[in-house]
């Protein structure tokens, strides 16, 4: 039988002001029914615009200009747009990687799901909000008939992904297309809907094509998997083939490229120089030259064409044979142990925001962002806090950093009360704590040049020069390895990952002794990852810098962190040395997060499946009574609703506030 799905010698081609880009290239793969085909590679290497070009769904200046894409025995590439219409939905559908730009804001969610059905079926109103809240249980939606009646804007970022699976699922198409489904997600959240593609595609039948760049995701969740770089296919084998002999030396960068909590040793991730290749212009020779470490002159000369080996095929002259060796290239805990010298202490902190409603907007409630957290940090440490988007881990550093006032608590740096009311925080105050922010992007001003957006905080503290400024900024660019020429330059002319090695060196240019990360590597790609977070590894052990690392990846905050606060709700539910916290988990909250940590290991991923955590995070303006985490908890009992849990010590500066923990404790810390 033929495969449900064939890309045949695919060539995609967007037109520039002045050239043709060409972002897929001589590309193939098919898809059987009932099987998931895994797509991966850095952004900006094909893998989005393969998929819309399955879909055709190619931006206006985009175009196929070769090769096949046949579904089911018909060639979608040689259809009008009105006949393909008639399959796109139906028979190929695709689920976006930002739910909330691809739903209607105006629309109810019944409405949108609905729609496929009555454009393609001709369904009534009746009869597609009936398969609407089919379909919605099916993704396991909480409370679906509620949902019919809501707008995107009501509901979570797992839930809206749940949105968008369902609008995939109404028609019940035989290829489902998933683009990054879960980037932006929770690592909870990201293994319950990738479990829910899972079973979905098991038992209709659905081939399924899923486009990452997370090696992880791609462990666990599929059968064969695609490499694909500069636009072209790099390699490609069955999925365990390809984790235990991969043969291209792209595929093993990126794994390497990967924080793994497998590992048993922090050693410095092994980084991609360079960047993927300008595809405006033509290539000469292999692709993945420039950056390989293996490249020899003929690869820089002539394009290597894939070699078949049985099922497993690659293009590369000089092939790897498997994973790269462990190197132990630093030890990543050095900082930490340099001093002990506490730099910040936080007793008690709480911020709660108000709920005012009414014309004369008197209070009705409040948000219970922070609920007294208490922690400190010895100078060169790094901090990781830990949690579900919602839980308040924001909210702790942009108090840390004096961006957020606080409810009640105090926060000392370098035994100086920082927080109180009334407390005038002087300029040098401002210097020692930084911040740098998850987006870097909207964070930096799109109408500044690089050179003013870094020399922004000299100027306003009143630093040096203007020649000294220059100066100063130059170094920055040098530190962060960005090219001095860029200070000319804007924001969009930059990668993600350049973006934010410029907000870091905004960051550094007062020289702070602390600097809140929040979320500074979630929207990079593994590669790039790599590079920032080797970068402030560097940073910190020359200047003893402190970190606050704020992220819900735990194998990132695993590597950079020494000690560790995971955080539901507002409160911290176990806090300690980041090996004991890790390895010896005392919460359930805490083992169910490490569980749903994706795995670049077929085997050890697929072990792992079912045993994450489920369901939603509480509302935190009337969080559950007693333990908080107790709603989603497989140990809760009656007693954790009645009796809130006190923290309980572990040894080794570890503690956990659990009735029903995992291990048994030492004593109660208070």
């Amino acid at each position: 039988m033929s495969p449900l799905l064939t890309v045949n010698k695919l060539k995609v081609q967007f037109a520039t002001r002045s050239s043709f880009a060409t972002a897929v290239n001589d590309f193939s793969l098919s898809i059987e029914a009932g099987e998931s085909v895994g797509l991966v590679g850095e952004s900006g290497c094909g893998k989005t615009t393969t998929g819309l070009a399955i879909m055709r769904l190619l931006p206006g200046n985009g175009k196929i200009v070769d090769g096949n894409v046949v579904l089911d025995g018909v060639d979608l590439a040689t259809l009008s747009e009105k006949e393909m219409q008639r399959y796109r939905g139906k028979s190929v559908a695709l689920i976006p990687q930002d739910p909330m730009s691809s739903l209607n804001p105006t629309t109810k969610i019944g409405r949108q799901i609905g729609e496929g059905l009555r454009i393609h079926d001709g369904a009534t109103d009746a009869d597609a909000r009936k398969r609407a809240l089919e379909v919605l249980d099916m993704v396991e939606m909480p409370r679906p008939v509620e949902r019919l009646n809501q707008y995107p804007f009501e509901l979570s970022g797992g839930l809206r992904q749940r949105v968008i699976i369902a609008m995939g699922l109404v028609c019940s198409p035989k290829l489902l297309i998933a683009d990054e489904p879960t980037t932006a997600l929770d690592v909870t959240i990201q293994a319950q809907i990738l479990d829910i593609i899972d079973r979905l595609r098991s038992e209709l039948n659905m081939g399924l094509l899923l486009i990452t760049h997370d090696m992880g995701v791609i462990a666990g969740r599929t059968d064969r998997v695609v490499v694909m770089y500069g636009g072209e296919k790099a390699e490609s084998a069955s999925t365990t083939e390809l984790f235990e002999s991969m043969r291209h030396p792209y595929t093993q960068a990126l794994l390497a490229s990967m924080p793994n909590l497998e590992n048993t040793t922090k050693h410095e991730l092994a980084s991609i120089a360079g960047m993927p290749p300008d595809l405006t212009k033509t290539i000469v020779g292999c692709p993945f030259a420039p950056r390989c470490a293996h490249a020899q002159d003929r690869c820089r000369i002539e394009d290597p064409a894939l070699t078949t080996e049985g099922s497993h095929s690659y293009a590369c002259f000089y092939p790897v044979n498997g994973p790269e060796p462990i190197v132990l290239r630093g030890d990543a805990r050095v900082a930490a142990v340099r001093s002990k010298t506490e730099i910040i202490r936080v007793n008690e902190l709480v911020k709660e925001f108000p709920i005012k409603a009414g014309v004369i907007r008197h209070k009705t409630g409040a948000v219970h962002a922070v609920s007294n957290v208490s922690f400190s940090i010895s100078e060169g440490e790094t901090f990781g806090l830990v949690g579900e988007s919602g839980c308040g881990k924001t909210t702790v550093g942009r108090m840390l950093v004096g961006i957020e006032s606080l409810t009640s608590g105090q926060i000392f740096f370098d035994d100086k009360l920082v927080s109180e009311k009334g407390h005038k925080t002087s300029r040098e105050d401002y210097r020692q704590r930084q911040m740098m922010f998850q987006d870097p992007y909207s964070s930096l001003n799109p109408r500044m040049k690089v050179n003013d957006i870094i020399g922004e905080p000299l100027l306003v503290q009143r630093q040096g020069s203007k020649a000294d400024r220059q100066h100063r900024v130059y170094e920055l660019l040098d530190i962060v390895g960005l090219n001095r020429l860029s200070a000319d330059r804007y924001p969009h002319e930059f990668s993600g990952g350049q973006r934010q090695r410029i907000g870091l060196a905004r960051a550094l240019a007062l020289n702070p002794r602390l600097i809140v990360a929040d979320e500074p590597v979630s929207a990079l790609d593994v590669s790039v990852q790599a590079q920032i977070l080797n970068l402030m590894k560097n940073l910190q052990e020359l200047h003893t810098l402190s970190y606050v690392f704020i992220s819900h990846d735990l194998a990132v905050v695993y590597y950079m962190a020494d000690s560790i606060a995971v955080m539901y709700l507002g409160k911290f539910v176990e806090i300690g040395d980041a090996e004991s916290v890790f390895r010896r988990p005392v919460h359930p909250y805490t083992q169910g997060l490490l569980d749903s940590v994706p795995v670049p290991d077929p085997l050890e991923a697929r072990r792992k499946r079912g045993v994450q955590v489920r369901g939603e995070l509480p509302s935190s303006i009337n969080p559950p009574s007693g333990c908080r985490f107790r709603t989603r908890c497989p140990r809760a009992q009656e007693l954790c609703a009645n009796v809130e849990p006190p923290m309980m010590d572990y040894g080794d500066r570890h503690q956990a506030a659990c009735h029903f923990p995992l291990r048994t404790p030492v004593s109660i810390s208070r």
